[in-house]
């Protein structure tokens, strides 16, 4: 299901005064839609071929600084342009906007046209194209968690995050009486997207206080990304329209649970689901199993991308639902692997080590580059765990902090080959300069344990 307008479709709209207005996107290191509003007339006459951007739009930062030591762009280089050029089949409207319609970018570079390789969309359709080289598609679903606030973004900020209350008073997992509560927000958010092209399939309550997640149907990984991205914009809008607040940050608060993006894959060959195989252990195919041993090996190397800042390592706590090992099990959620539809054709593989905080590109990206490694290499994959994961000590670990991370990252022969050098120093950078910026803060911990007792 891709975006549902075609350019004749646009036309017809803007000639009777539906749509007035084009959301240009593209989709920035952070995972966030990032662009120009445009009249539609223009984009008609000559904006749907291409507009420009400047090029720190790809190294910058949540706060939109401007970090020292990326080659690609820097005060040095002069922070010059680059090219958005829409990608047409993701024209769609953007539903819970009134008179507007969206459409994605790719990002050329100005003087070559070429496609910039550290653009997450670029990163990801790389992938896909070494896949499609054994002939297979990858088909991935994505769980988006977030949580709902009593108040709205801007009297949240201007009290500086204090005293944050969730929009329900009780963990409300699967609750039909609370979600009932928050339908005013939910119920627009699925008919929004839904009408915007994206496949929802449902929204339900999560094992927390004021915890939502939002469910879309599987599809091929590009377009997965497409929808979710332009989902959680949404969600934060939807919100916003209603006076409340959505975050999809990791960790809010120590005492209570975090959100996670769980993603689930799976290969195809000509719509053929290539991971089942009724003779196999569980319905397993000797290809899924090879595919599986590479996301399980590597997962180390490319935590970074499904865990990009401080606060993400926050979630990975025992007994939070948040895996801590590099092991996989049959229906089991303390794995950061979790084999789901065994002996049946829906039969997939869960990840469940990524935060609601992730960029849906790179972390697509980075499970496909190991689990085709794992393919390339026939990697034998391990007995299932079973049992509590967080107490078993013969798996290995997930780094478990950003500067762990950011070196497994750095040093990862796997994701060099798959992505390039390039790439992973541009990634590597980012990563630095996120531990950076958090290094120099004093934090409110650090004052009230100290101030008067050190």
């Amino acid at each position: 299901m891709a975006g549902n307008l075609s350019f004749e479709d646009l036309k017809s709209l803007a000639a009777e005064g539906s749509i007035d207005t084009v959301l240009v996107c593209l989709v920035d290191m952070q995972g966030r839609l990032m662009g120009k509003r445009f009249h539609v007339q223009n984009f008609l006459d000559s904006a749907h071929k291409e507009t420009h951007c400047c090029d720190y739009l790809l190294a910058t930062d949540l706060e939109m600084a401007t970090p020292d030591g990326y080659t690609s762009s820097s005060w040095i280089t002069g922070y010059g342009d680059y090219v958005m050029q829409p990608d047409l089949d993701t024209l769609r409207l953007a539903a819970w906007l009134p008179g507007t319609a969206l459409v994605l970018c790719d990002i050329l570079d100005h003087h070559t046209h070429k496609h910039v390789p550290h653009s997450p969309r670029a990163m990801l359709q790389k992938q896909i194209e070494r896949l499609k080289k054994y002939g297979l598609t990858a088909k991935m679903a994505t769980e988006l968690e977030f949580f709902l606030f009593e108040q709205g973004f801007d009297q949240l900020r201007k009290a500086n995050y204090q005293n944050l209350e969730p929009i329900s008073g009780y963990n409300e997992d699967y609750h039909i009486l609370q979600t009932t509560k928050e339908e005013k927000i939910l119920r627009p958010l699925r008919n929004h997207l839904f009408a915007s092209g994206i496949p929802v399939e449902n929204t339900k309550g999560e094992a927390e206080t004021g915890q939502e997640e939002l469910n879309i149907r599987y599809s091929d990984a590009l377009e997965c990304a497409d929808h979710h991205t332009i989902a959680k914009n949404a969600t934060k809008e939807v919100a916003w329209q209603h006076g409340h607040a959505a975050s999809f940050l990791a960790k809010w608060n120590p005492k209570r649970l975090g959100s996670a993006t769980h993603i689930h894959l799976s290969l195809w060959n000509d719509e053929k689901p290539v991971f089942y195989d009724p003779k196999g252990n569980h319905g397993m195919s000797k290809l899924m199993g090879h595919y599986l041993a590479g996301l399980i090996k590597y997962a180390s190397d490319y935590t970074w991308f499904l865990a990009p800042y401080v606060n993400s390592y926050k979630r990975f706590m025992k007994g939070s639902f948040a895996p801590t090992k590099t092991a996989w099990s049959i229906d089991n959620r303390t794995a950061s692997f979790r084999l789901c539809g065994s002996d049946t054709k829906a039969i997939r593989v869960e990840c469940r080590i990524g935060g609601a905080d992730l960029n849906p590109y790179l972390a697509e990206a980075a499970l496909m580059a190991a689990g085709l490694k794992g393919l390339e290499d026939q990697l034998e994959l391990p007995p299932p765990t079973t049992g509590d994961l967080y107490q078993d000590e013969n798996v290995g670990e997930l780094p478990s902090t950003l500067r762990a991370s950011t070196e497994t990252l750095r040093n990862s022969r796997m994701l060099r080959d798959a992505m390039g050098d390039a790439v992973i120093d541009h990634y590597v950078r980012c990563a630095e300069w996120e531990q950076e910026e958090f290094d120099k803060v004093v934090t409110d911990w650090e004052i009230k344990r100290g101030f008067e007792r050190a």
